[in-house]
C-alpha cells in the first residue's frame, strides 16, 4: 500500500524575544526530528530541496518532523547570528517537540544546518538519540571534530560536493567512528540526485528505529 504522508502545518515557537516559524507534520508516535537548513544568507530555508527530501523520508516512517527557519529567515524574526544565535534557535524548537509530547528526538542538518547542530551535539549529545549531518561545509566552516566521537549516526556527502572534501571528510569521519555514506555523482546541492539522498536517509533511519 503506499505511504499517505501527513500534512504539514505551518507553527510559530516563542525563543526568547524572537518567533521561529516552522512547518510541523505530527506522526502517532513518540519520536521526532529537527531538521536545519542550509546558510542564512545564502538563499538556505526550510522549503530547501534536501531539507524537504529529509522531512519526507522522516515523515514516511511514521516519524513527526519539524523543519524550520532560522531566525531572521522568512517569518523567523531577528537577523543572521553566525551560528551562535542559531544553536538558540535549534535548542528552541526541540524544547517546542518535547512540550508537544514528542519523548526521543532526532537531529538532521544540511549544510550550514549540520554546522550549527554540531556545535550543539560537541556540547551536549543528550537532547537528540540519532544525529545526521547532510553535507557538512568542512571547507568554509571549523567542525567540533574532536568532540563529536560516537555523536554521528551518519555523514552523508556528494563525491563533487566542492564545500565538503572527501579528502578531509573521510578521515575526519573514521576519528569520530561515524558511518560515512557517499553519494555518487552529486555536488552540494544534490539537483536530480534526491532520490538517492532519500535511500541512504532511508536505510539508516529504519535501522536505527529498529534500535529504539
Amino acid at each position: 500500500m503506499p505511504v499517505v504522508m501527513k500534512q504539514e502545518e505551518k507553527v510559530f515557537i516563542k525563543n526568547e524575544s524572537l518567533i521561529i516559524e516552522g512547518l510541523l507534520s505530527r506522526s502517532s508516535g513518540e519520536k521526532g526530528v529537527v531538521i536545519c537548513h542550509p546558510h542564512s544568507l545564502m538563499g538556505g530555508s526550510m522549503y530547501n530541496n534536501v531539507v524537504e527530501t529529509i522531512q519526507e523520508v522522516f515523515a514516511a516512517e511514521n516519524i513527526s518532523t519539524l523543519r524550520f527557519n532560522f531566525r531572521g529567515v522568512g517569518g523567523s524574526t531577528g537577523e543572521y547570528s553566525e551560528g551562535i544565535g542559531e544553536k538558540k534557535d535549534i535548542v528552541a524548537v526541540s524544547e517546542y517537540m518535547k512540550k508537544i509530547g514528542l519523548k526521543k528526538l532526532f537531529f538532521a542538518g544540511y549544510s550550514f544546518g549540520a554546522w550549527v547542530g554540531s556545535k550543539i551535539l560537541a556540547e551536549n549529545n543528550r537532547i537528540f538519540s540519532c544525529k545526521y549531518l547532510v553535507s557538512p561545509p568542512i571547507n568554509y566552516f571549523d567542525f567540533p571534530w574532536n568532540d563529536l566521537k560516537n555523536k554521528i549516526d551518519l555523514l552523508v556527502s556528494g563525491d563533487a560536493d566542492e564545500f565538503c572534501l572527501l579528502d578531509i571528510l573521510i578521515p575526519e569521519a573514521k576519528k569520530i567512528k561515524s558511518p560515512l555514506e557517499i553519494v555518487q555523482g552529486a555536488d552540494h546541492f544534490y539537483r536530480g540526485k534526491e532520490k538517492e539522498l532519500e535511500i541512504v536517509l532511508n536505510r539508516y533511519i529504519v535501522k536505527n528505529i529498529i534500535k529504539l
